[in-house]
């Protein structure tokens, strides 16, 4: 008989997914500071059947211990679980988070403490991080094994389906019966063989993020789900159990609810001895006494218990942590016992608005050969090794050394030499930012070249289609980038220093390569035909479709798959721009200013030629782009529509103002939701034609500041901007967008109403789980869309090709805020963020900073940063410092992030469009 095949670690179970991520950069999450005393080893139980062992002081405050577990986890969600364990009575309790340990805890050599769920939500779209949810479906199985979580036998085997599905992949008949011969996920699991295996089958194609949600969605329903019976009597000596959830305390008479009390009818809690209490706030239409008393076995009881309902009470219904009671002066009386951390609300917004998002999840139990002990990023093996964390031990390989302050690389006496030594000539840094630049483009060629045409899935025709067009340009401007860096080297006179001749100019091999290009400008005409043929061979194939999804998962993909393919036509803007400056900056009578002029000039019609295939394709990628992000519209990119504007509104509902993404096009207007699914993707609520429509500012109406509204031909819509400069935004460009509906496209013209009708939004249903028809896949939670939400904010079809334009590469110093080194990074700024590598040989990047809502300046003198060109990055608490190696360069990099972080001025992209039907 086959072995039972090994399981896998949590990060090979999790993967390199991007993170939602809107920034790994964030530093300082690290254990918390040690109190003196004697160090004990505390052995923690995790839900992956792992055991860790911390040392930690016996003084510290449970708090430190947990703190150390969340840390080793690079878990930011933490505040739903906690540590379980006996004490010295037999009673199952919580760690408290405020006592010292060693009161709690008095053998720790024979103690085990177990790392569980403490919390459970009534909604899993409350939990924001994959982590947290691949967390909770780990306690899912631990509660069905042991017999908490109990159900029918369908709900049973549909649950461990999902189960094995995130385990072990899709069904095959003879590895999914034996892996259930195996591991036993429920009690009377045999009974159930056939009908789990045929749940299973129906599964194929599910990710185990997917499963994750998949079985958090069916066990939130169930009504044990997050139960922990506390045995108790009531009056009449009946056996009853009590317990404790979200919504209030709950009685059950074995297994069935019976009762419920919701904590707004509740006005106090209490227990004296056995006794356990509750208040109720009275009520004149019900004949229930205000004060129900249960008995239970000891004080002990009672008391766990209460503190449980405590913690529960202000975890769900608080806004924040409740402040610690002033201790009495003479005597005590009650408990001094209280709820310690974030209440959930706190860790939502703490989630949402924090700019810290981890590198993807791996396993902490690295095995020899992961290369664990030479320091991991993202799973790619680094030179540099960070010494040991706080704590003692070595770092957890989830944090890079180039991330934080311990892999700080202090470079100022090297860079001080360097920049004396190097050509200070504006000329020379254009120069430079052609190689820098150049770099980072072969590199984005190469994600086409070597990944698309290889694949077994593509077609023929797209595989010639890809290998015909951009071979020939990667072999020209692989040979173009030697040329520039040999001439680089000449000029910084670090090779060939023999050589006599005049080697600092750039004009002449520009000329000579723009010339060259000009020769494949047939190759360049045809990219919009690939994007096109991508997209149709997509529609007709699905592995080609999960093939290029699961090639856009991959790091070396940092953007979407289609916007590397428009990357030939936006770098001859970026030629352009380059010889521009260069020629600005060149007497006439230079040597070099002839051939940068006749260079400009070769380019710049190039670039007038295929600027309006290119700007057909730019409004076509985007479409593809946004349909990727949204759930309920599948024809988004049709004929003759154009993108104009997409961002976060707040829709005021008769529940207030909720958050929502708007997105606007000519014909348009769609508002959505997000879903905190697998997919990460909005789901379409609503869409509101433009023809007909008007638009009014309405704040005095509605006293909601920033607020307009919408009126359409079947309803109207009160929304409001989140500030006064956003609501100017949306109302200049949905008055453009009307005006150009009546003009173009008439009452009769909406594309989108033939696939699907207007659904009047009900709050209820966005809380409400997806169907199975809306089919989930993994997606990149970083696209701009998701950035828009987290920072409340919007950009235009204006800032994505102003974008294009503004790119840049090259080394920066980066500190933080109150760290001291600084740090060498190789930067590139595209699509409104900053990406970061070790060097510009590294095929992907170690980390990424979305610009959006950022703010660029110069710091202040009390900053006591006293370095040349250094610019400061802040938004909110984040903050930080950039230094650059010369005046040029700190001034180009200021132009590209200002371009990111300060919406375009408002010249309209559109009015240089033409309708483009595909």
């Amino acid at each position: 008989m086959a072995e039972p095949e090994q399981r896998q670690s949590a990060g090979q179970r999790l993967g390199a997914q991007e993170s939602l991520g809107i920034s790994t950069l964030e530093h300082g999450h690290r254990p918390p500071a040690m109190p003196p005393g004697r160090r004990i080893s505390v052995r923690v139980h995790m839900l992956d059947d792992t055991e860790e062992v911390f040392e930690v002081s016996q003084r510290a405050p449970g708090k430190v211990l947990f703190d150390m577990v969340c840390t080793h986890l690079n878990l930011i969600e933490g505040d739903y679980f906690g540590l379980e364990f006996q004490n010295q009575h037999k009673m199952t309790v919580w760690l408290d988070l405020l006592k010292p340990i060693v009161k709690q805890i008095t053998r720790p050599k024979n103690m085990i403490l177990r790392f569980m769920v403490k919390f459970f939500p009534p909604d899993q779209a409350q939990l924001l991080e994959e982590l947290t949810r691949y967390l909770f479906a780990l306690q899912i199985k631990y509660d069905l094994a042991c017999g908490h979580l109990t159900c029918n036998e369908s709900s049973a085997a549909l649950l461990v389906s999902h189960i094995v599905q995130s385990e072990i992949g899709d069904f095959d008949e003879i590895q999914s019966r034996q892996h259930l011969l195996y591991n036993k996920y429920i009690p009377e699991q045999d009974a159930l063989l056939d009908k789990i295996l045929e749940c299973h089958r129906k599964h194929a194609g599910q990710t185990p993020a997917e499963s994750d949600y998949q079985l958090l969605e069916i066990a939130r329903r169930l009504e044990m789900y997050g139960i922990r019976l506390h045995p108790a009597k009531d009056r009449e000596n009946t056996k009853l159990n009590l317990a404790v959830a979200h919504t209030g305390i709950l009685v059950f008479q074995g297994h069935t609810k019976i009762n419920a009390f919701n904590w707004s009818k509740v006005r106090k809690l209490s227990f004296k001895r056995k006794r356990f209490l509750i208040k109720l706030r009275p009520d004149l239409n019900s004949a229930c006494q205000d004060t129900l008393e249960f008995l239970m076995a000891s004080r002990d009881c009672c008391k766990v218990f209460w503190k449980i309902c405590v913690e529960y009470h202000a975890f769900f219904r608080l806004f924040e942590e409740p402040k610690p009671k002033p201790k009495p002066v003479l005597f005590t009386r009650g408990s001094s016992f209280r709820f310690s951390g974030r209440t959930q609300k706190q860790v939502i917004d703490y989630v949402k608005d924090s700019e810290f998002k981890k590198i993807p999840f791996e396993s902490p139990r690295l095995s020899d050969s992961s290369g664990a002990s030479q320091g991991l990023v993202n799973g790619q093996r680094q030179a540099l090794t960070p010494g040991p964390s706080p704590d003692g031990r070595q770092p957890s390989p989830l944090t890079s050394p180039l991330l934080n302050d311990a892999g700080c690389v202090r470079t100022d006496d090297e860079d001080e030499l360097r920049r004396k030594r190097f050509p200070t000539d504006k000329a020379y840094f254009i120069a430079k930012e052609l190689l820098t630049t150049e770099r980072t483009y072969l590199k984005d060629l190469e994600v086409i070249t070597s990944l698309l045409e290889k694949e077994e899935a593509a077609p023929d025709s797209l595989g010639s289609m890809v290998s015909a067009n951009y071979d020939p340009l990667h072999k020209f401007h692989a040979d173009f980038l030697k040329e520039v860096e040999q001439r680089l080297a000449l000029w910084e006179g670090r090779s060939n220093a023999h050589m006599k001749g005049d080697h600092q100019l750039i004009g002449d091999i520009m000329l000579k390569n723009i010339q060259g290009l000009k020769q494949l400008s047939a190759h360049l005409q045809k990219l919009s035909e690939v994007l096109l043929e991508l997209e149709r061979a997509c529609r007709a194939s699905r592995r080609l479709e999960v093939l290029c999804r699961d090639l856009e998962l991959q790091k070396v993909c940092y953007l979407p798959l289609n916007v590397f393919l428009l990357r030939p036509l936006h770098r001859l803007m970026h030629y352009k721009q380059l010889l521009e400056r260069l020629c600005k900056h060149y007497p006439a009578t230079h040597v070099d200013f002839r051939d940068s002029r006749a260079a400009l000039a070769d380019v710049s019609e190039m670039v007038a030629q295929l600027h309006g295939t290119m700007i057909k394709m730019e409004n076509f990628q985007k479409l593809l782009e946004l349909r990727k992000d949204l759930v309920g519209i599948d024809n988004l990119a049709a004929p003759g529509r154009e993108f104009i504007r997409l961002g976060c509104l707040s829709k005021l509902s008769a529940k207030g103002l909720q958050q929502r993404m708007f997105f606007l096009f000519n014909d348009v207007l769609l508002y959505t939701s997000r879903g905190m699914t697998a997919s990460n993707q909005f789901k379409v609520h609503g869409q509101l034609p433009l023809y007909g429509m008007t638009i009014r500012e309405s704040e005095d109406e509605w006293g909601v500041p920033n607020s307009f509204t919408l009126f359409g031909q079947r309803q109207s819509v009160v929304v409001a901007a989140s500030s006064a400069s956003e609501m100017d935004k949306w109302i200049e460009d949905i008055k453009m967008a009307i005006d150009l509906s009546e003009k173009c496209n008439g009452p009769s013209s909406n594309p989108l109403a033939s696939c699907w009708e207007y659904v009047q939004e009900s709050e209820d249903d966005l809380s409400a789980s997806r169907t199975s028809l809306e089919r989930q896949v993994p997606h990149r939670g970083n696209t701009t869309v998701h950035v828009c939400w987290h920072r409340n904010t919007s950009v235009s079809m204006v800032d994505f090709s102003l974008a294009v334009e503004n790119q840049l590469s090259g080394n920066l110093l980066r500190k933080f805020k109150n760290s001291n080194g600084w740090q060498k990074l190789w930067v590139v700024f595209t699509n409104f963020s900053l990406f970061f590598y070790k060097t510009h040989q590294d095929n992907s990047p170690l980390a990424s900073l979305p610009l959006l809502g950022y703010s660029v300046t110069i710091p202040s003198e009390s900053e006591n940063i006293h370095k040349d060109y250094v610019f400061k990055l802040h938004f909110k608490s984040h903050v930080y410092y950039f230094r650059s190696e010369s005046e040029y360069s700190f001034e180009r990099w200021m132009e590209v992030i200002r371009s990111a972080t300060t919406s375009a001025c408002r010249t309209r992209i559109l009015s240089r469009k033409e309708s483009h039907p595909y």
